[in-house]
């Protein structure tokens, strides 16, 4: 048996012939039919990229993804009532069934442009109204200025003197509603005093502040010389 009927097994002295192209010519129309063009090669790979990026899980543009419902615009109506209870320079915070009374509400404010530098959360405000639609009426139901306020008179834990800017805090509960937190300020914005709480009463139909456990109502004051507010 010779060499060439091996088929690629080693011969008797350990050299291969299939695996070798010493003895070949390169220049060979059998060899050149193997060839790529360079040009060719680039066109393949740009054509790969462009359908790989065309699949079902190709990336979108971040700007869709990070798109958010627009919030709704505030009707004009309730625009023009803060306009006249707080000026020009308010703006609407909230509005909506807020006390969960099946009545329109409103939170508007006089908003200080800038803020205080620092780690209280909150907005800073001069005054503040919360306005409620009864029979196609609108009335101030709570005010905030130099004061707390209601129609019945001063909140309980209202300072005895006068106020010229607040802390705001606020948030809307499914179960209480809207639940306010007014916290005094004094002189450049810092202050030590807790927060007074504002919910509404469904027992007495307002808005009433709340004790230092933030959880019973206090009863208003007609006049601001007993500091003390009583329970209710």
């Amino acid at each position: 048996m010779n060499d060439s009927s091996l088929h690629g097994c080693p011969p008797a002295n350990g050299r291969r012939y299939d695996a070798s192209f010493d003895n070949k010519d390169l220049s060979s129309p059998r060899f050149r039919s193997f060839r790529f063009p360079v040009k060719t090669v680039f066109n393949i790979l740009a054509l790969s990229a462009l359908l790989s990026g065309c699949g079902p899980d190709a990336s979108r543009p971040s700007s869709q993804a990070e798109s958010k419902p627009a919030e709704p615009a505030i009707p004009e109506e309730i625009q023009s009532v803060a306009r006249k209870l707080l000026g020009s320079e308010n703006q609407v915070l909230l509005f909506g069934d807020l006390a969960r009374n099946g009545k329109q509400q409103f939170l508007a404010a006089n908003i200080v442009p800038k803020t205080p530098t620092n780690n209280i959360p909150g907005t800073i405000i001069t005054r503040a109204v919360v306005a409620e639609n009864a029979d196609g009426k609108w009335s101030e139901v709570l005010r905030c200025d130099e004061h707390l306020k209601n129609t019945h008179g001063f909140l309980g834990l209202t300072p005895l003197v006068s106020v010229t800017g607040w802390r705001l805090q606020y948030e809307q509960s499914e179960a209480r509603g809207l639940e306010l937190y007014f916290t005094p300020l004094k002189g450049t914005g810092d202050t030590h005093t807790l927060p007074i709480g504002v919910r509404w009463n469904p027992e007495t139909k307002r808005y009433q502040s709340l004790d230092r456990s933030y959880e019973h109502f206090l009863l208003e004051a007609t006049t601001l010389e007993n500091p003390r507010s009583r329970l209710r």
